[in-house]
């Protein structure tokens, strides 16, 4: 694979940009990424079951549209105790139209139980398609292990970084700087593992 070629990130989430962007410049690859969304790029309908099929959604629409090589995430909040959710449907937990603040308020509702276990795990699945009907697209996944503290925490990040505590740290994923969650969130795992895909295909 070219490594100078253009490609298209397929999200219009501004985190996720942001967290992508600084991990490819931080990889030391060769290859320009602009975001779908600075291309006129509409994101499509997720009703995958799935974060792979979700993510394999994105890719292959945003190549569709723009006729570019494409790179995807799909990624979100796993709770055992809530019987996977939010899952697939983190972004839209409270509703199509919800913000991270409602997200996180029905995630707290949803476990103000004391004998839920509050066990936690972030997924990412991140894709490369070099055209939307490329039959071998590169699949690269990480996680994140943690639980869900009882209140918002720190001020950075986005989604239910707030309420995300990793025990091995001693603090929410907001509390982290971008740098130390990039070493060791769920994204910095998957695109570590897509780069060296990339390097090696």
């Amino acid at each position: 694979m070219t490594q100078r070629k253009h490609w298209v990130l397929a999200t219009g989430n501004r985190g996720k940009i942001a967290e992508l962007t600084r991990l490819f410049a931080d990889a030391g690859l060769d290859l320009r990424v602009t975001p779908q969304s600075e291309l006129g790029v509409e994101a499509p309908p997720e009703n995958g079951a799935t974060f792979v099929e979700n993510a394999l959604t994105k890719a292959r629409h945003a190549a569709r549209i723009t006729g570019m090589p494409a790179i995807a995430d799909d990624s979100g909040l796993v709770v055992p105790a809530l019987g996977g959710a939010p899952g697939v449907r983190s972004a839209r937990f409270a509703g199509d139209t919800a913000d991270d603040d409602a997200n996180i308020a029905k995630l707290l509702a949803a476990l103000d139980a004391p004998s839920l276990d509050r066990a936690a795990r972030f997924h990412c699945v991140l894709v490369a398609l070099e055209h939307t009907d490329d039959p071998a697209p590169l699949l690269a996944t990480g996680s994140w292990a943690g639980h869900i503290a009882r209140a918002r925490q720190g001020t950075g990040g986005f989604g239910y970084d707030p309420v995300f505590f990793d025990a091995r740290l001693g603090r929410t994923a907001a509390e982290l700087d971008a740098a130390a969650k990039n070493r060791v969130s769920h994204r910095g795992e998957a695109l570590r593992r897509l780069i060296e895909l990339l390097k090696n295909r």
